[in-house]
């Protein structure tokens, strides 16, 4: 079962879980903690996989349990010299613990949690990401978006959620924008590269898998060699 076919059958706080912005904290330090090496660094391939989860609705939880059972049954079979070197490793095991959990997660209805931020750090979080897309030539319009989301940041603290879907709105709009000025170069080099990193793993993961981490991928790439930063209040640690 693919990501996309999960995420409808989980409960409705699943989608916005109360751990949501940690997401990414949590699934690196048990990563790195199932591997027993804490200063390991995780990859641009780690990063957009761990992105299409979350994108994609997939509980933290899930997460978090398909990290151990991969490093389980890797250990069981581990040989001298052999090292899981990618989160990708774990992604059959990831996925397989989200179809568990839709099938047997009770249903409640959504809840509000606490940010894990405080509201200054969100207004500086906004007002860094307007400025540094101010610098970029021709996105200015979405710069002064930014700067007004920033100046109704009290208001917008109050749902994070509603601010979240506004930001990523805004950064489809950027990378649309980004994308068209892209060259053929430098898009091939971009795949390339994309190639080198997925090759290992392409007969562990599913089509769709595939084309959703490819596209994670190909957007963080584009942004940073763009000098775009990322809006999603998932980048706000």
């Amino acid at each position: 079962m693919t990501p996309e076919k999960i995420a409808p059958n989980m409960p409705e706080e699943a989608a916005w879980p109360a751990n949501y912005f940690n997401y990414f904290t949590e699934v690196e330090e048990r990563f790195q903690k199932a591997r027993g090496t804490a200063l390991f660094l995780m990859s641009p391939l780690d990063w957009a996989l761990v992105e299409s989860w979350k994108n994609a609705g997939l509980p933290l939880e899930a997460a978090l349990r398909g990290i151990d059972a991969a490093f389980e049954k890797w250990r069981s079979k581990k040989k001298r010299g052999q090292n899981v070197n990618s989160v990708a490793y774990c992604a059959q095991a990831v996925l397989a613990e989200a179809q568990a959990m839709a099938g047997v997660a009770p249903a409640r209805g959504h809840q509000e949690s606490a940010a894990p931020f405080a509201l200054q750090a969100l207004q500086t979080y906004l007002a860094a990401n307007a400025g540094q897309i101010r610098g970029q030539s021709g996105f200015d319009d979405i710069a002064a978006a930014i700067d007004l989301l920033a100046s109704d940041a009290p208001a917008l603290f109050q749902d994070l959620e509603d601010l979240e879907q506004r930001l990523t709105a805004l950064e489809d709009k950027m990378i649309a924008l980004a994308r068209s000025r892209q060259s053929d170069e430098d898009l091939l080099r971009a795949r390339r590269e994309l190639e080198l990193q997925l090759r290992p793993y392409r007969g562990k993961m599913s089509a769709p898998q595939l084309a959703m981490l490819e596209k994670q991928y190909l957007e963080r790439q584009l942004l940073e060699s763009a000098g775009l930063p990322r809006l999603s209040l998932f980048y706000l640690r």
